[in-house]
């Protein structure tokens, strides 16, 4: 048995473990019933389908099911209030992008009726959606001085598809223009399948278009893509320069995935999450998935991602008064 000074020697060593940096009681934290992660979003899209990844393996670290459920509707406006104003328990979280998350709050009346910062808690940033700048293959451009060159010397005749009217494809093209100096209409299209369609059929001369919406074209011969709006080239693309590199400064249009609960969510839980999440992204397995499916693997957690979100919704809010971007 212990005797006293024995007991008294194990507790303060026990307060020194626990002071150690980097040690935390999160580790030990769990929730009390299966977790469900919302998907603003039909099922089937690339942030389902990662969404359901990312709730495999929480589950497999949390020791509880974890199931994904698709709440689409109202530009993402249904599933994301209904975690907003849903148990902050850690029971609940959110897989979505930068519409719910940058866009939303300046294209929709009240912002959609929660605001993105105070009624979260950021968990990780896990990947990015590069636009591929594609045109046409009989539109006269090689590179974005081709196409400036034509769109300054024809104002508005270059037509500019985009997945939807605010979508972030659209606010791409809108970043682009203004820092261009130029002027391209837009054409509006309900989703990346009708715009691929028009885009292949000639009915349209270019788009900022998500790398998986493209790439089989592009690597197929059927669509040229002549720069990439991100701060890095394209993984998939690498030969591909970014539209800074091609001359147009200040084009990064990012589209993002990322995982957020709740505000008031425990910090025990929030930092467990956090852990889980980084263990996940080291995986190559989750990592080849991410690939596939056309993303950019680009983790932020904590202050970085929340960070990352205040920036971003500023730089979209930018945009969108600059060109008066409307919902449709």
């Amino acid at each position: 048995m212990f005797d006293r000074r024995q007991f008294i020697a194990l507790g303060s060593g026990a307060a020194m473990f626990t002071a150690m940096p980097g040690f935390s009681f999160a580790q030990g934290w769990a929730p009390s019933k299966a977790v469900t992660v919302v998907v603003p979003y039909p099922a089937g899209g690339p942030t389902d389908s990662l969404a359901r990844l990312v709730a495999q393996e929480i589950s497999a670290g949390l020791g509880q099911p974890a199931v994904v459920e698709n709440v689409p509707g109202g530009a993402t406006v249904i599933g994301t209030l209904r975690v907003a104003r849903g148990p902050a328990d850690g029971t609940q979280l959110i897989a979505s992008t930068n519409q719910t998350f940058s866009t939303n709050i300046s294209l929709l009346p009240n912002g959609g009726g929660y605001d993105p910062v105070k009624d979260f808690a950021p968990i990780a940033l896990l990947a990015d959606l590069q636009h591929i700048l594609v045109v046409k293959n009989d539109l006269p451009v090689k590179s974005v001085a081709d196409l400036v060159a034509l769109a300054k010397k024809d104002p508005g005749k270059i037509n500019c598809g985009s997945t939807g009217q605010g979508s972030a494809s659209h606010l791409t093209l809108e970043l682009f223009k203004t820092k261009a100096g130029v002027n391209m209409t837009h054409v509006s299209y309900k989703g990346s399948a009708p715009l691929l369609q028009d885009l292949l059929g000639g009915h349209v001369d270019c788009s900022f278009a998500t790398t998986p919406t493209v790439l089989t074209q592009i690597q197929a011969g059927k669509l040229r893509a002549i720069a990439v709006a991100s701060p890095k080239r394209s993984p998939h693309l690498p030969e591909l320069p970014t539209v800074n590199e091609a001359g147009v400064k200040g084009v990064e249009a990012d589209a993002w995935l990322g995982i957020l609960a709740p505000a008031g969510v425990p910090d025990a839980a929030l930092a467990r999450y956090r852990q889980l999440i980084l263990d996940v992204m080291k995986k190559d397995s989750v990592r080849e998935t991410f690939f596939k499916q056309g993303m950019a693997v680009n983790v932020k957690t904590d202050k970085a991602f929340a960070a990352f979100l205040q920036d971003d919704i500023k730089r979209w809010a930018e945009v969108i008064k600059i060109a008066d971007v409307k919902p449709e």
